[in-house]
């Protein structure tokens, strides 16, 4: 379990689902431009920043060749990492196909699966969330095809033009393959993430879980002193979560 302690008037960052690259490029430079502008804002105050996945619409890496774009954002979080804040990245849905590029250029772990964190010494379950709880059956058989070592190998033989395009067309049209949710609360008694909480409190105390991919942003009371965060997104709310010493609110930027 990795534990982070933070300095005097620093606070810890969250943030999800950026989906940069939807519906286009063109579409989503303004919204990349500020989420730069955020990053911008947080960085002389902040411990350490998680991104919990979704950053891009799609993501795949070839074995010397990225997708074209994303500059800013990029040399953003180049230029944080660099100046010894820590970063964590929480693979999503959209960009599971992410491999070690973050972690040889920008020094960004790359975590594919949810991880405890203590941070101040409150117990963290932190993840991307998709594929978590007792529904998204659909995206978990389609996620068990698109991680399988083969079908990673056979993409790979695509041409990064062809690959590339095909996977931003998949991403953004079908929705079985993307995991989207519809944009609606269910009721936290039919919030397959709150139960998937629910389900593990009952094996550890967790004072915060953390999640993103539902797109919605969320604070959800599980038990005493245990809450389940869902960040929304950067499309249509801008939210982000900010842990301040021993508390953690959502904020819109």
């Amino acid at each position: 379990m990795i534990s982070i302690t933070t300095s005097h008037n620093k606070k810890v960052y969250f943030a999800s689902d950026q989906h940069l690259g939807a519906p286009t490029m063109e579409a989503s430079f303004p919204r990349e431009k500020k989420f730069v502008a955020w990053l911008e804002s947080i960085k002389n105050d902040a411990e350490a920043i998680f991104l919990l996945g979704d950053l891009f619409d799609f993501w795949f890496e070839y074995k010397t060749v990225v997708p074209k774009g994303f500059t800013r954002v990029l040399g953003k979080l180049a230029e944080i990492s660099d100046s010894g804040i820590p970063i964590y990245f929480f693979v999503g849905n959209h960009d599971l196909w992410m491999k070690d590029y973050f972690e040889k250029e920008l020094n960004i772990p790359v975590f594919h699966k949810p991880q405890e964190f203590l941070i101040n010494q409150k117990k963290f379950f932190i993840g991307h969330g998709d594929g978590l709880g007792p529904e998204d059956i659909g995206y978990k058989r389609m996620k068990k095809v698109f991680t399988f070592p083969l079908f990673k190998w056979m993409f790979r033989w695509l041409h990064p033009d062809l690959g590339v395009k095909l996977g931003q067309y998949m991403s953004v049209k079908n929705k079985m393959i993307s995991g989207e949710e519809d944009f609606k609360f269910l009721g936290a008694e039919n919030e397959w993430l709150v139960q998937y909480c629910k389900k593990k409190l009952q094996e550890n105390h967790y004072d915060y879980f953390v999640f993103g991919h539902r797109h919605l942003p969320l604070e959800i009371e599980l038990a005493e002193n245990s809450k389940y965060v869902n960040l929304g997104d950067w499309i249509n709310y801008f939210t982000f979560a900010e842990f301040d010493k021993n508390r953690l609110i959502l904020k819109e930027y």
